[in-house]
């Protein structure tokens, strides 16, 4: 397939951009090199996830972003020039970005993009982009689209009111007309806008309420049924999709990427209890989605529904990873999350990846975290399967 400087190629006819990725995290002074290199990794692997490829990264310790472009500009000079130089068309920054410093950043770009006649324009996105992205590209049901699309628009909205407003003040210039006509142009094409995102929000909301009410009378029919519903809550790359497989047998994609799953699904199990006699119990697993550390509230929010399953489920199954170095931050951002949806339920917590451990690490990690509520496993060894079952059946 030809190419024109490994940034596109073509397929069935079709151009498709290779996006060449530089990476750029804004910090304050007194942030610690092994936090930084954490988040710098953790970006690295949506932008992997997403389907680019990271070229180069920068950091900038400073107390205060630019208003500006956030990216302060000696810095920002570097970077493009180190774009530039090797053809990286995408820069993503860890930040979430005000609407008016990612215009800035975008038009900056743009400029210079047009005049080096670059063959794919560079653009920028934050990190909020990115993972929006990626939700799209991983939602498949009708639900999970919408929410999608609802969270989209609630992230897009005060962007595109910028740049409204900034092509009315273009406009203006242009025309050499007077305050009237910025006023009139502005207003008009900003009204127009924020109706038509009012009643696409309106009709998404409306549609998702009747999933909302789909999935409240299915609860209903279970708790009549008497059978036990746990909510699966994780911190990304926590071994989840492994150990639905190894419980349920039911080949959940296991993928070592960042929101490799994304829509909400309810899987059975079902527990021996007696095997003499042959009988057991049936649980009912909630599959909702992942969380990860600085989630918008507005994003959480607009994903509430699926978000439901934690809330109203018996219990919560919390997947962790044992050989993580942050294992209490995860911990922590899991559960502050679970608080802001008031999902306050009791917690089983299921430490994962055991077996990366040497014999040391397991133990302080089995001291530091000794609980009735703890069960220590490895899904890539089948260690401890049983006793979580056998907590499974004793909490249901």
């Amino acid at each position: 397939m030809p190419s024109t400087n490994n940034q596109t190629r073509y397929a069935n006819g079709e151009t498709i951009i290779q996006h060449r990725v530089f990476l750029v995290d804004i910090v304050d002074k007194s942030t610690k090199p092994e936090i930084l290199l954490d988040r710098m990794n953790e970006l690295k692997n949506l932008v992997e996830t997403y389907g680019g490829l990271v070229i180069l990264s920068e950091y900038q310790k400073k107390d205060l972003p630019d208003p500006k472009t956030y990216i302060w500009k000696g810095k920002l000079d570097e970077i493009i020039d180190g774009m530039l130089a090797n053809d990286a068309n995408l820069l993503i920054v860890w930040n979430a970005l005000k609407p008016s410093q990612i215009y800035q950043l975008n038009e900056k770009l743009r400029i210079i993009s047009e005049e080096k006649k670059l063959p794919v324009k560079m653009e920028a996105r934050d990190r909020i982009d990115l993972i929006l992205k990626i939700f799209e590209k991983h939602a498949t049901s009708g639900e999970s689209r919408l929410q999608i699309e609802l969270a989209a628009i609630k992230h897009m909205w005060p962007r595109i009111f910028r740049m409204w407003l900034d092509l009315s003040k273009q406009w203006w210039s242009a025309s050499g007309g007077g305050w009237w006509a910025t006023r009139w142009s502005g207003e008009t094409n900003t009204e127009v806008m924020k109706r038509h995102l009012k009643e696409k929000v309106r009709k998404i909301e409306k549609k998702l309420e009747e999933y909302t009410r789909t999935r409240s009378i299915q609860r209903d029919t279970r708790r009549k049924r008497g059978m036990t519903t746990v909510g699966i809550v994780w911190y990304t790359n926590a071994g989840k999709s492994s150990l639905l497989n190894a419980l349920t047998k039911k080949g959940v994609l296991a993928e070592n990427k960042l929101f490799a799953t994304l829509n909400s699904n309810v899987w059975n199990l079902y527990v021996i209890t007696d095997p003499i006699l042959g009988t057991g119990k049936e649980i009912l697993l909630n599959d909702t989605i992942w969380f990860i550390r600085d989630l918008p509230p507005k994003l959480i929010k607009s994903f509430s529904s699926t978000l439901e399953d934690s809330i109203e489920s018996d219990f919560l199954l919390h997947v962790i990873d044992a050989s993580d170095p942050y294992i209490q931050d995860r911990i922590d951002v899991v559960n502050q999350i679970l608080a802001d949806i008031w999902a306050n339920q009791k917690q089983i917590l299921v430490f994962n990846k055991m077996d990366k451990l040497n014999e040391g690490k397991k133990a302080e990690i089995m001291s530091r975290f000794d609980s009735s509520d703890a069960v220590f496993i490895s899904v890539k060894q089948w260690d401890g399967l049983v006793e979580l079952k056998d907590l499974l059946v004793r909490y249901a």
